[in-house]
């Protein structure tokens, strides 16, 4: 072969590979070996550093508002180059940089709680790629290794998932596929699927790059004076890999078009409102009554545009979090109005409101059918209220280190059950903010005939976390085939059909009503009978490949 010809092996090798010296092979002095390793940026090495940031900008672009999908398999594949060939210590390290140029920017609109707990975050969440780096570099080196490096990926979110205090699943690979061709697997092995597959297409596009550098390099290392029809042989067996790397990522691009996503099912004609927040300069209270005030004319508005024959009569209707904060169980003017407002539009309302607990110690974020003529029935209250955010772990200590954290006087309580509920002529699953981004809350709600997310985004309004939490509801519509209503307080509300399709979409900061008749559907899904499996088996693949590259590479030493 061409590559035999070399007189030295190291020297097919790139700048750093394989020679400890600076030339010649000779060893170089301690000094001077870490007057090279500044200069490349470390064992990294500038390029590698450099190709691993750009990996996490790519995937940063691909989510909303942004929205080029197509980059969140490019950045996989640019980290995976990144980190193929070296230590699993310098794949940590890399992994690392991209983590923290793809979570900066993706989670730019938490900087309007404070800059640092922004930063803080985001590097907290970069620091899951550590292990992913070095899991990526140890299992890049068996065969198939875009498979083994794609269920990697699924590890590592599954992880970022639940650990610690419930894990943030914010920003997985699948949250950029809302609307691709891989959004239709998600009916089959759920998000944890979407990422393997985006992961998988990064992985092979990876494996093509390096098949065309090792065509080009055997092209290159063509000996003088060789036959014409022995020289190109090398560099054409070096095509198949590439050919077959870009064949298997159309294949999977292509598979998930011939996915079905049924849409159809019993007519129900629902109503999302979005009452809005007020201008700033309000008191506290002011502020409070305010929004309650400006849902509770909303639904008036409905009412009189439903007598009128402008609109169709909702058989129900969905507020949003937060549209009550204050409790309507101890407030009787809160219960009035909200009472009021349900009558008036005569079908049942899900009321989004907080509550006091019944110790009278914390606070419940509550969904409460209200119903026209018996008044608040059954509730869900949020499984999963943020930590430092609805509540404080570690208080004693913290509200002394961190006076901001004085803002959050009382913790909220956490729910002990499914928000599966009966609302009028259908059974709602509803989930509450930011729990649209776990699986396992979203899957135990699925049972309903319609999917609700209730949530308040008036803080983050007009920062990238809005649409990405729409994304999130689209992804969920089609793996669970349900039809998602989407109530915020000040935008984005949304009416979603069960496959992904935006039937509805408000602006944010202004009032909005939306009316539709939507299909209501009670088939599971693949994905609803198979649960966590896909994504507990994807992750074992993961850890199994790391595993049997370590026990490899150990076994060849020993020879």
């Amino acid at each position: 072969m061409a590559q035999e010809t070399l007189p030295d092996r190291s020297a097919a090798k790139g700048p750093g590979e394989g020679r400890p010296g600076a030339s010649g092979g000779e060893p170089a002095s301690p000094r001077a070996a870490r007057l090279s390793g500044l200069r490349r940026g470390g064992r990294a090495g500038w390029p590698r550093t450099l190709l691993a940031a750009a990996a996490g900008l790519a995937m940063w672009l691909a989510f909303p508002p942004i929205d080029l999908t197509p980059l969140a398999p490019v950045g996989v594949a640019l980290l995976t180059l990144a980190v193929r060939g070296r230590a699993a210590r310098t794949g940590a390290w890399l992994a690392f940089v991209a983590g923290a140029a793809f979570f900066i920017p993706v989670l730019e609109g938490i900087s309007r709680i404070g800059p640092d707990g922004w930063i803080i975050l985001s590097l907290v969440q970069a620091a899951y790629f550590l292990p992913l780096g070095a899991g990526i570099a140890v299992a890049a080196r068996l065969p198939g290794w875009p498979v083994w490096t794609a269920a990697l990926w699924v590890a590592e979110e599954l992880i970022r998932g639940r650990v610690p205090f419930g894990g943030f699943p914010w920003a997985r690979l699948a949250f950029s596929q809302t609307a691709t061709p891989l959004t239709p697997y998600a009916s089959y092995g759920g998000a944890p699927l979407v990422t393997f597959l985006t992961a998988l297409i990064g992985g092979l596009l990876a494996c093509a790059a390096v098949a065309a550098h090792r065509a080009h390099r055997a092209r290159r290392a063509r000996p003088a004076g060789s036959g014409a029809d022995d020289a190109p042989r090398p560099a054409w067996r070096a095509l198949a890999p590439l050919a077959a790397c870009l064949a298997a990522a159309a294949a999977v691009v292509g598979g998930g078009t011939l996915i079905p996503t049924p849409a159809s099912g019993r007519p129900v004609t629902v109503a999302v409102i979005q009452g809005n927040v007020p201008r700033l300069g309000l008191d506290f209270l002011g502020q409070r009554k305010a929004v309650l005030n400006n849902h509770v004319a909303a639904t008036h508005e409905l009412a009189a545009k439903v007598r009128a024959g402008e609109l169709p009569r909702p058989e129900l209707v969905v507020w949003p979090e937060n549209a009550s904060d204050l409790d309507p169980y101890a407030e009787p003017d809160a219960y009035n109005a909200i009472d009021g407002a349900v009558k008036d539009v005569g079908v049942p309302v899900l009321v989004g409101a907080l509550t006091d607990s019944p110790d009278g110690e914390k606070v419940e974020n509550r969904g409460i059918v209200w119903d026209p003529r018996s008044g608040p029935g059954d509730y869900y209250v949020k499984r999963h209220p943020v930590p430092f955010g609805e509540y404080l772990p570690f208080r004693d200590l913290l509200t002394k280190l961190i006076t901001r954290f004085e803002r959050i006087p009382r913790d909220f309580a956490k729910g002990t059950r499914s928000g599966v509920m009966r609302l009028g002529p259908a059974t709602v699953g509803d989930v509450i903010c930011f729990e649209v981004a776990y699986d396992k809350e979203v899957r135990d709600v699925a049972r309903g005939d319609l999917l609700v997310v209730q949530t308040n985004n008036a803080t983050y309004g007009r920062t990238s976390l809005p649409p990405q939490q729409i994304a999130m509801s689209r992804l969920r519509a089609v793996e669970h085939g349900r039809t998602i209503l989407v109530a915020a307080t000040s935008g984005i509300s949304a009416i979603v059909a069960p496959d992904g399709r935006m039937l509805d979409e408000s602006r944010e900061f202004v009032p909005d009503v939306q009316v539709r008749t939507v299909p209501v559907r009670t088939q599971r899904t693949l994905s609803d009978r198979l649960g966590a499996a896909p994504e507990w088996a994807l992750a074992a693949l993961g850890l199994g490949a790391v595993l049997a590259a370590a026990w490899t590479a150990r076994k060849n030493e020993g020879n």
